[in-house]
């Protein structure tokens, strides 16, 4: 059972489940009924927040819940996304326990570390108290000691924390581009190249997965008798000078400081959906050692991160997506500024 089995990470794992052989049948459960007909899938529309249907009914008789289901917006009111993403998962938690489902695989992230290094690698041992300012890392790192409780009060119960890096595919740059640059700005301003250079922030060196080698991972969590956190990403590291090579462009080192306030003036003006808080939390976010992962799931990346960020590149460039809500593809712009507006065309 995939709980949020539209989005980005979703629809990349009911895919792989239902190739696996050893999995009989699959349910997706989503806000909205998609018409996406994967093979062995059937759909259910649920939604995870407090006062919704009981869900331990749809899970009784699972193998497996992955629980997958996130809001990334509105930032401006994150009392909204602490609603869906803290309450309604605990809500999956303890359906899982009230069902008697044997295994559970949470979607936390690397967001839910502590701040840390970007000269080495750190295992699943790191703090997970997050960057306490960005509504984000401070939701996946409040469900991390959740489930640290969780975990002593049903020992019987598998809980697996997945920990990926930032997740890109062709199919989600849509969704991801409405998510972080909002729908008002037309896609054609985002076209890579005509970014003439990429600044070179002083903390700017992340990890990205392509997201079907996450999902490759996701199944393994769900089909071996594995437990506990796992870290996900793919060599190499990216920084600003990788990033420029992608893109075609120069990078160019920019004080830290003048970045933030634009970026904060452009969100206290709804101009963008990304809040500066979570660009302070990624400038922080530590290096990944995914080594468990490799040896307990045989997590081996199909794609390296720069062939990630470029298949996302190309999604941005055609409007890419699928035939679900979340993954919608771009619509035009001037139909775009008609729903914005609350317009119908």
């Amino acid at each position: 059972m995939v709980v949020g089995a539209t989005g980005n990470v979703g629809t990349s794992v009911v895919l792989a489940l239902a190739e696996d052989p050893s999995v009989r049948s699959v349910l997706g459960l989503a806000r909205r009924l998609p018409r996406w007909t994967p093979p062995k899938t059937r759909w259910q529309a649920v939604d995870v927040e407090p006062g919704g249907v009981d869900l331990a009914p749809l899970f009784t008789g699972a193998d497996a819940v992955v629980h997958l289901a996130w809001k990334f917006q509105p930032t401006h009111h994150p009392a909204e996304t602490w609603r869906t993403n803290v309450l309604g998962s605990i809500r999956v938690f303890d359906a899982v326990a009230a069902a008697g489902v044997p295994a559970l695989v949470h979607a936390s992230s690397v967001g839910a570390y502590s701040p840390g290094p970007k000269d080495r690698a750190v295992d699943e041992s790191w703090p997970t108290h997050g960057w306490p300012q960005a509504a984000y890392t401070r939701e996946k790192a409040y469900l991390e000691r959740v489930l640290d409780t969780y975990e002593r009060a049903h020992p019987d119960i598998r809980v697996v924390r997945m920990r990926p890096g930032f997740l890109f595919k062709r199919q989600s740059a849509s969704e991801q581009r409405r998510i972080f640059a909002g729908r008002l700005l037309p896609s054609r301003f985002l076209r890579p190249e005509l970014l003439p250079a990429v600044p070179d922030l002083a903390g700017l060196r992340f990890q990205a997965l392509h997201t079907d080698d996450a999902a490759a991972a996701y199944r393994a969590a769900v089909v071996r008798p594995v437990r506990g956190p796992f870290n996900l990403a793919a060599d190499p590291p990216l920084d600003a000078e990788a990033l420029a090579r992608i893109l075609d462009a120069r990078s160019l080192p920019v004080p830290t400081a003048p970045v933030r306030a634009a970026l904060a003036a452009a969100w206290r003006l709804h101009l963008v959906p990304a809040s500066p808080d979570l660009f302070d939390a990624v400038l922080r976010l530590p290096l990944m050692d995914s080594s468990r992962a490799r040896a307990e799931l045989s997590f081996e990346p199909r794609h390296t991160s720069v062939e990630a960020v470029e298949d996302f590149l190309e999604g941005l460039r055609s409007g890419a997506g699928m035939d679900t809500a979340p993954l919608a593809p771009d619509a035009k712009p001037a139909r775009r500024f008609a729903k914005s507006r609350g317009q119908s065309v």
